[in-house]
């Protein structure tokens, strides 16, 4: 097996049930990702759901945010169990979210968690009392929050505070130095608030969410010292395509690598008319390349060079790894272990042949000059050559037979 379960000492933390789902003490790292529909329109809300947890995610938050989509909370709930998508709903409030839930009881008990953001829960004197009034449903209905703190939404009564106590210091910090104390502070003493009034530490998981990589690595550095809270780890505003994908990699991969971090979210922008489920499938393969879990098979494939110019193995590799990703909601089924299989897809005679051997199946295409065979190799020895027009088929059907003799039951 390629990649071993939690390779690195996780830090310390409360564990927190979300629905079916333990996060933090030491339980592996959950997966979540969030919809972009309208909460009212319960049609693409359930089908983007189902979508989102199909494609792996564990939990999935959703927008409530006025009367008619607190009302379609519990239908949407229904309907997913009716359907047999049984993840657990996240409630993300903001502003009004004391008010939708005393006004939707059904909303409030058919969410599986509510997230609180303290920079916008209110306002002044109204700050606390509608914090509070959130806490209470939580307890009434027996939910786990998230305190969610975001510094383009930081509490700026705690910010201006801290600002004017640093101005006056003997030896001022820069300013960001004071912002990322506003942002720990402001998840710290919310959580105590809540703690105060009766709810479980067992039932608090913090985020603290910035858009800057260096920014983020030095919030949960010192965040995760001051507490042993539940954290929930995610790069805000990363961006679209290549940029978000690096940058909230960058950012969690660091932190992961320290130990930090109990369920985690790439907040991709997707493409006009994208697909959602692609952040969940990079927060997979996060996860999956720094060891932490494994969630489907690996293709290894070498980038191509002069040797290569043939595409028949990038096509062979693309191929693959889109057939693994349609069938595993199937294969996690009937082929208990399967994710873990690695499978290489090499292009020419250089490193083909020693990175085939390395993996549980693989082949080594013939490159650019090379006499027009393919060895394959199965559990490190040469099993078979393949050669003529239909190699690319005939290695995709021994894929497909040796994980039916390996992980068939």
């Amino acid at each position: 097996m390629m990649y071993q379960s939690e390779p690195f000492p996780r830090r310390v933390s409360v564990a927190v049930k979300v629905g079916d789902v333990v996060v933090g003490s030491g339980h592996p790292i959950v997966v979540q990702s969030m919809t972009n529909t309208d909460t009212a329109d319960v049609d693409s809300t359930v089908a983007q759901v189902a979508a989102l947890h199909k494609a792996g995610s564990e939990l999935v938050r959703i927008t409530v945010d006025r009367d008619e989509s607190a009302a379609a909370v519990p239908k949407i709930k229904d309907r997913l169990d009716r359907l047999g998508v049984h993840v657990p709903l996240v409630g993300d409030f903001h502003y009004i979210g004391h008010k939708l839930l005393a006004d939707h009881p059904a909303c409030a008990e058919a969410l599986a968690k509510y997230r609180i953001n303290p920079g916008n829960v209110g306002f002044g004197k109204k700050k606390d009392v509608q914090f509070s009034s959130i806490i209470e449903m939580a307890m009434r209905y027996d939910k786990p929050v998230r305190i969610g703190v975001n510094w383009g939404s930081l509490d700026q009564a705690l910010l201006t505070k801290l600002m004017d106590e640093n101005a006056e210091a003997a030896s001022p910090k820069p300013a960001e130095k004071v912002m990322h104390e506003a942002i720990i502070q402001s998840a710290l003493l919310s959580a105590d608030h809540a703690e105060a009034m009766g709810l479980g530490r067992d039932k608090i998981i913090l985020s603290a969410k910035v858009s800057q990589v260096q920014d983020l690595i030095a919030v949960y550095a010192e965040l995760a010292t001051r507490s042993d809270h539940a954290l929930h780890l995610g790069l805000t505003e990363a961006g679209m395509g290549t940029k978000g994908i690096v940058a909230s990699s960058a950012a969690m991969g660091i932190l992961l690598q320290q130990g930090i971090g109990d369920t985690i979210r790439i907040s991709l922008t997707p493409e006009p008319g994208g697909d959602r489920t692609r952040e969940v499938q990079v927060s997979q393969e996060l996860l999956q390349t720094m060891g932490f879990r494994t969630f489907i098979p690996i293709v290894a494939a070498c980038p191509g060079c002069g040797r290569t110019t043939s595409t028949v193995f990038q096509e062979l590799a693309q191929n693959i790894q889109a057939d693994i990703r349609k069938n595993m909601p199937v294969w996690r089924e009937k082929y208990p272990g399967v994710e873990s299989l690695n499978v290489a897809v090499m292009g020419c005679v250089v490193n083909g042949p020693g990175e085939s051997k390395h993996a549980d199946i693989g082949i080594s295409l013939p490159g650019t000059g090379e006499t027009p065979a393919a060895p394959v190799f199965i559990d490190g020895k040469k099993a078979t050559t393949l050669r003529g027009d239909a190699i690319a088929e005939e290695f995709q059907a021994m894929v497909q037979d040796y994980i039916e003799r390996r992980f068939g039951q």
